[in-house]
């Protein structure tokens, strides 16, 4: 599995999502090993970058992480939109109206289980709800942008984005946010692999079933 997050960005000097990619890389969890890999906010290079990790690994599904600081749930994300429109990246960027890929569809579907996700997860303790908008800056950019890349290239497997809170990190020194520890939302996200059915391969049946029989 590839799972990635984003380095800080604008004034925020600490990323969670940073943290838990980097944290669960080589874990083995739910039958996935994880690759854990931290993307720039920048809209030249985020998408490229994410896309040439999965070309380089294969992975059998991919979940992408972002930070969302205005929220205090866990938001598995339902859909990304065509258009880049947002703050300035670590770049010194800025994008207004611009689609993502010129003449691609004007939106995309996740592919992950959002719904059972955000169900185990409030199960567990841990709050979280759909969501039906990633926004529109690089946490959309890259869930389309892979979505898309996954889509043309005909290949079925398990992807899209989920929204995580800001961590104690962030609330330090802005009270207007409301902080989680960080250990939770790691945890958060070993659950949600962990829920996620991992497809069994030709190979893998015959065994299954010569074992069984």
């Amino acid at each position: 599995m590839l799972l990635t997050g984003f380095e800080p960005f604008l004034d925020h000097p600490f990323n969670p999502t940073e943290f838990i990619a980097t944290e669960l890389n080589g874990k083995v969890i739910g039958g996935y090993e994880v690759k854990g890999r931290v993307l720039p906010v920048e809209y030249g290079r985020s998408a490229n970058e994410l896309i040439s990790h999965y070309e380089e690994l294969q992975p059998d599904a991919v979940i992408m992480l972002g930070l969302a600081v205005g929220r205090n749930r866990i938001t598995p994300e339902r859909v990304a939109i065509n258009v880049n429109d947002g703050p300035i990246d670590n770049s010194g960027e800025e994008m207004s109206d611009m689609p993502i890929i010129d003449g691609g569809p004007a939106a995309i579907f996740s592919t992950l289980p959002v719904r059972k996700f955000a169900k185990i997860l409030n199960k567990r303790g841990i709050p979280a709800e759909l969501s039906n908008t990633a926004g529109a800056y690089l946490c959309n950019n890259v869930m389309y942008s892979m979505l898309h890349h996954l889509e043309k290239s005909k290949l079925d497997i398990p992807a899209g984005f989920i929204h995580v809170p800001p961590s104690y990190e962030l609330a330090v020194n802005d009270r207007s946010i409301s902080g989680w520890p960080k250990e939770t939302l790691l945890n958060a996200i070993e659950v949600v692999i962990d829920s996620l059915d991992k497809k069994i391969t030709g190979d893998e049946q015959k065994w299954k079933n010569y074992m069984t029989d």
